[in-house]
């Protein structure tokens, strides 16, 4: 009997945890699909990898974006995030100034992060950063489909942003954005869990766009 009562609540266990994300991959999937740019004090851009001393094809469509966002007028500072790779000599970020200034964005307007691995990392280093230039609001420059855990994190680290997606993202077919989405929907959802327990210093605000 109570191998048939546990039966039934490990079923119940895992039609909750099937819901939960399935309900969380919607949201991401629809959030994906807003773009809430508009004018901000800066654009947060965030890392996505390096091939040797040039952007990785991901990384290289954030930072053309983040470029045309300070062209339109729309920001009027880069930061760039992205930590060291195994082997690499110098930081994604590092890499990402050398592009941006290859571009044509003066070096006074770009700041990097050269220590976070993780979206959490790139926005609570960005924090750190839009504080010590006194800094208020930014865009939020990633793939559509990471806009939504960026954009809570960032809220939750009390930063005044908003998403802002590459249009030219390289997961555009399902092939490439299934998994992306799946994986997405994991952290996602583990980042809600986490930012539930008492301990855990964020605002806990809503995530209705």
């Amino acid at each position: 009997m109570r191998i048939k009562r546990a039966g039934k609540w490990l079923l119940l266990c895992a039609i909750a945890a099937f819901s939960i994300f399935t309900f969380n991959a919607v949201a991401i999937y629809r959030f994906a699909l807003h773009d809430e740019t508009r004018n901000a004090d800066c654009a947060i851009v965030a890392g996505a990898g390096v091939r040797g001393d040039i952007p990785g094809p991901v990384f290289a469509a954030r930072l053309d974006h983040a470029i045309g966002l300070y062209r339109e007028g729309k920001v009027n500072t880069l930061i760039l995030t992205g930590g060291y790779s195994p082997d690499a000599s110098q930081s994604d970020a590092a890499v990402a100034r050398q592009y941006v200034l290859n571009h044509g964005i003066p070096a006074s307007r770009i700041f990097i992060d050269e220590q976070s691995r993780v979206t959490r990392e790139n926005i609570r280093n960005a924090k750190h950063i839009m504080t010590r230039q006194k800094l208020k609001t930014a865009l939020l420059v990633s793939d559509p489909i990471h806009m939504l855990r960026m954009r809570l994190i960032a809220r939750d680290d009390d930063i005044a942003g908003w998403s802002s997606p590459t249009p030219t993202s390289r997961y555009h077919s399902w092939s490439t954005q299934l998994p992306f989405l799946l994986r997405e929907s994991f952290y996602y959802t583990g980042y809600r869990l986490w930012r539930l327990l008492p301990d855990t210093p964020v605002q806990k605000i809503s995530t209705t766009p």
